[in-house]
């Protein structure tokens, strides 16, 4: 449980990286998932679970409105049901999952923000020291929110899934493995587009 809690708390942490803060690429899976792979011990999986992510997201772009899905979530989620004892080929289809639906709250949200913000920025034109504290309290509001998201997601999943495991037949590990292993060619396949030869 305390391995967990921590691949949580660095998940959260590693989400500021997106747009919040830093900006140093430690949001892309490829390098969260071996990041989050030493707290577990397993940097393989970290590793394999980080490229996946990467090829299963490939094709989305944060263009217009459309915020992708998140990696860091999806790896700590994996990552962390992982470290509960959940097979990989399960954990990262709920990682995906969770960083689908993490996604649409994270748009629910800052559509909500629009008028704090503006309050702060008026805040800010007549008092510029108020905005260290602005900023502070902006990535300290997104790192709870996502510690608690990947966290709830976590130890719920892992409990039903603990519970349910032993009961599932053979025949859904042989598929869910098989769907797992097709991963990282549904990722290239969507890059197929971007190499064909323009012929006009």
């Amino acid at each position: 449980m305390d391995t967990v809690l921590w691949i949580c708390l660095a998940g959260a942490l590693l989400e500021l990286d997106t747009t919040y803060a830093f900006q140093l690429t430690f949001s892309r899976g490829i390098i969260a998932g071996p990041l989050l792979g030493l707290l577990t011990g397993d940097v393989m999986t970290g590793l394999q679970v980080g490229i996946f992510t990467e090829l299963l997201f490939i094709d989305i772009s944060p263009l217009g409105g459309l915020l992708p899905p998140s990696a860091v979530v999806c790896c700590t989620v994996s990552m962390a049901l992982c470290a509960q004892g959940i097979p990989v080929y399960f954990a990262f289809f709920v990682g995906a999952m969770s960083a689908v639906i993490f996604s649409v709250l994270e748009v629910f949200i800052r559509k909500r923000r629009i008028n704090w913000i503006e309050r702060q920025e008026y805040k800010i034109i007549r008092n510029p020291a108020h905005l260290t504290g602005t900023v502070l309290m902006s990535l300290v509001f997104v790192w709870i929110l996502t510690f608690l998201f990947v966290w709830v997601i976590s130890i719920t999943t892992g409990k039903v899934f603990s519970k349910v495991l032993m009961y599932l037949p053979e025949q859904i590990h042989i598929a869910s493995r098989f769907a797992y292993m097709a991963v990282p060619w549904i990722g290239m396949a969507a890059l197929i587009p971007l190499f064909r030869i323009k012929t006009r």
